[in-house]
């Protein structure tokens, strides 16, 4: 059995790479490529549940985890709060000799049959930080210093070209030391291993601040910081290309697995789903405005606002959702949840969509905290504590509000805001803490929504210009038992089936979700199993 080394590329949008393997700045994946069988990968919906990487850690879909989102809400108290992983992660079921090197949502403590360290450099480690063996983070450190990067993993920089330019150069050098860290981690450290996964988070740490930069459509291209954030994602994505030509080398006798679980792209989530449908709903139960109109520093036209180069949209957004603590605020709910609820503060309080709880006892439906689509609870009666609304009167709550959010447009585009609503399978009242009975997915980038009914909420500036919208996904897996080519489409959950099929183990009794990619024996044509 060969060594399996799988390099996993966190927020990697492929069609970037194509595009610049073709100029040939990309020598190291292009070089994979040619020697790989080859996949674009559709992780679906899951996608936007932010869990990915719980998804390969664990091998497993939503369904299979239960989980869907990492922002739970309880519905006894109205509290939203986003949390780790605790799930068990496939490899503490393996046989492989497994090392790990910084997999986001993967918790090695409950993984005794692996080594290495999580949570050093991670875009969203999902976990705390926790290593095998102990004191292999202070050894990390004493050879490489610590993450280099780290004030620019959630850099929001598109306003100051200043500071895109000294993200941009962090995480370059952030990807050139996990490069080598990674190399020694896995040559001189702990060299005995058959399966070891190194993921790569600066992908995803540039692309959601620098999207405009690689994006001549995105509406922020002409900012000042466009230039400088294309030449950011560019330069990670070098280092990256570096960093796999570096350990394919350094590992000549392993097969090699690269793979990004979806794609990216424009980010037309962040201020539809925390800002604008929060407001959205709370006009719509109450016949008036909560979110503050004041203006804005900076405009680019008058329905595309800017920050100013020091604003930050934390703050600024703060001044417009006032804090749930906030006494006015306070008065209205006290005899509804009681005075503690009143004025807890959640920690996910930083969206302003979280801002809006003290509300939610008295609306028939509500936007929960989301990263990508906009995400609908209802009132529901037998399972939120105040619930106004019967499990039989659901459908038709459902029915009125899909109503409602089609008739939304965009007013910049005067096209409608939403392309889809979505409702899970489940029983409305057996849905759990991490699930919504409405998920929005928007139509383009919108800054603002316009109802005949409420008016016009925003616009509100960008927060982040990239998201996790692209397509696709890709894999390429080389010397694996599968012919060297393109073969199409396959599910994302696939990926680690795969893995584990080409490591010898029993993947049916490892409990996973997805198939292994494998070859009919009589026509060589690829299985593409759907999870």
């Amino acid at each position: 059995m060969p060594r399996l080394l799988m390099i996993g590329l966190d927020g990697f949008e492929i069609s970037l790479a194509e595009r610049w393997m073709a100029d040939g700045a990309l020598p190291n994946l292009a070089a994979l490529r040619d020697r790989s069988a080859r996949y674009r990968l559709i992780h679906g919906p899951a996608k936007y549940t932010g869990l990915a990487w719980e998804h390969v850690s664990c091998a497993a879909t939503p369904e299979a985890l239960n989980r869907h989102s990492a922002v739970r809400f309880d519905p006894s108290t109205y509290h939203v709060d986003q949390t780790p992983t605790s799930a068990e992660p496939v490899f503490a079921r393996m046989n492989a000799k497994t090392v790990l090197f910084d997999v986001p949502y993967c918790d090695l403590a409950q993984a005794k049959n692996a080594q290495g360290l999580v949570s050093w450099g991670a875009h969203d480690p999902g976990v705390p930080p926790y290593c095998r063996p102990d004191g292999l983070f202070e050894e990390l450190n004493a050879r490489f210093g610590p993450y280099p990067a780290t004030e620019f993993i959630y850099a929001m920089c598109w306003q100051s070209r200043a500071r895109t330019e000294r993200a941009a150069a962090a995480l370059t050098e952030a990807a050139r030391v996990r490069a080598a860290a990674a190399e020694w981690l896995l040559k001189e450290r702990l060299p005995d291993w058959e399966f070891a996964v190194v993921t790569v988070s600066e992908p995803h740490s540039v692309i959601e601040p620098m999207w405009h930069g690689v994006d001549p459509a995105h509406p922020l291209h002409a900012m000042p910081s466009a230039k400088a954030a294309g030449a950011g994602v560019r330069a990670v994505y070098e280092e990256t290309d570096r960093l796999i030509g570096r350990l394919v080398k350094a590992f000549p006798d392993a097969a090699v697995i690269a793979f990004a679980m979806h794609g990216m792209g424009a980010n037309g989530a962040d201020v539809p789903s925390m800002a604008l449908l929060p407001e959205l709903l709370y006009r719509r139960q109450f016949s008036e405005p909560f979110m503050a109109t004041l203006p804005w520093r900076k405009a680019m036209n008058r329905r595309t606002p800017l920050l100013a180069e020091d604003q930050d949209w934390y703050v600024a957004m703060r001044n417009r959702v006032p804090d749930p603590r906030s006494h006015a605020i306070g008065r209205k709910t006290r005899a509804a949840l009681g005075r503690d609820a009143a004025v807890e503060r959640a920690e996910i309080d930083w969206q302003p969509a979280a801002r809006y709880r003290p509300f939610w006892p008295q609306m028939e439906a509500f936007a929960v905290p989301s990263f990508y689509d906009g995400r609908i609870r209802l009132n529901v009666s037998g399972r939120e504590r105040f619930g106004s609304i019967s499990p039989n009167q659901a459908p038709f709550v459902v029915d009125a509000l899909k109503t409602f959010l089609f008739e939304t447009v965009d007013p910049a585009t005067g096209e409608p805001a939403v392309a889809d609503i979505a409702e899970p399978p489940t029983r409305i009242e057996e849905r759990g803490a991490s699930e919504s009975d409405l998920y929005v997915y928007w139509k383009g980038l919108p800054l603002a929504l316009h109802h005949p009914e409420t008016g016009t909420v925003g616009p509100i500036p960008y927060r982040r210009t990239g998201g996790h919208s692209g397509p696709y996904g890709f894999f390429y897996g080389a010397d694996l038992d599968l012919p060297v080519g393109d073969h199409g489409e396959t599910s994302s959950f696939n990926v680690m089936p795969t893995a584990l099929r080409a490591l010898g183990e029993r993947v049916d009794d490892l409990g996973v979700s997805g198939e292994p990619l494998r070859v009919r024996a009589k026509t060589g044509a690829i299985e593409r199993a759907f999870a």
